[in-house]
């Protein structure tokens, strides 16, 4: 069996999801704009380095207080098919497709929540999903409880190992001819589970880690300039200011 792996923010498509799915969701219901009160202390806390990834991730989420499960569903899947796939880079779908073509297993294995990740995987065509759990109920509640860690570094391959049929019994020489797709050093070990890396625009520390003969670099076309740019876009998103749609 062989496989091919796809980090989603900032690999797949040019944005953070969450906070892409943050403006999607404000531009439909502009009044949770206030709920992210809630969130003010948690984000000062983790920029003091005082709070967990996974807890400031919770806290975000808080802009989804109360709503109905199933409305949450339809929000998702929309997100997936309105917004996402307008914005996946055009190269990164050709590699879905050429991967497809080329009768590889796709898996999705992201730190995204999950109750939009897996409506994203199905939406681009992939037969996998792995994300970070949370347990919403029939309501979101204010700070959703994580099911499991935050699936980023060697969680995700504990995940993938533990959900997908087949990948824990990979050989070294089978793990050679799997591919992984990541912008981040935190993607090092999912990188390395795999003989065929490529890079999405690499973060500066893990283009030093790799090197130059053992990678391919995809640098494709972003909608903003560099990390101010990317900085800006997301807080336009955070609160709902941002076009839902990209070019596609």
């Amino acid at each position: 069996m062989r496989y091919a792996f796809f980090d989603l923010d900032h690999t797949l498509l040019p944005f953070d999801t969450q906070t892409l799915f943050c403006n999607f969701v404000l531009h439909r219901h502009p009044w949770r704009i206030l709920l992210h009160a809630w969130f003010v202390p948690y984000a000062l806390g983790r920029a003091m380095g005082v709070v967990s990834t996974g807890t400031a991730k919770r806290a975000f989420l808080s802009y989804l207080w109360g709503m109905k499960r199933a409305h949450l569903r339809r929000l998702a899947r929309d997100f997936a098919h309105d917004c996402v796939d307008t914005w996946i880079y055009p190269e990164l779908r050709a590699e879905i497709l050429r991967h497809k073509h080329q009768g590889r297993k796709l898996v999705l294995n992201t730190a995204s929540p999950d109750f939009y990740a897996e409506e994203i995987a199905d939406v681009l065509g992939f037969d996998h999903c792995v994300s970070t759990k949370f347990h919403i109920g029939s309501d979101v509640p204010l700070r959703p409880e994580l099911i499991g860690p935050n699936n980023k570094r060697e969680a995700k391959i504990v995940a993938m190992k533990a959900s997908i049929p087949g990948v824990a019994a990979l050989s070294d020489e089978q793990r050679f001819h799997c591919w992984a797709y990541s912008d981040s050093a935190a993607d090092i070990p999912l990188l390395e589970f795999c003989g065929n890396r490529l890079l999405v625009h690499p973060s500066g520390a893990l283009q030093k880690h790799f090197p130059e003969h053992d990678v391919t670099i995809l640098t494709p076309r972003r909608p903003y300039w560099g990390k101010l740019g990317d900085m800006f876009s997301a807080f336009r998103q955070i609160f709902g200011l941002h076009r839902e749609r990209g070019p596609g």
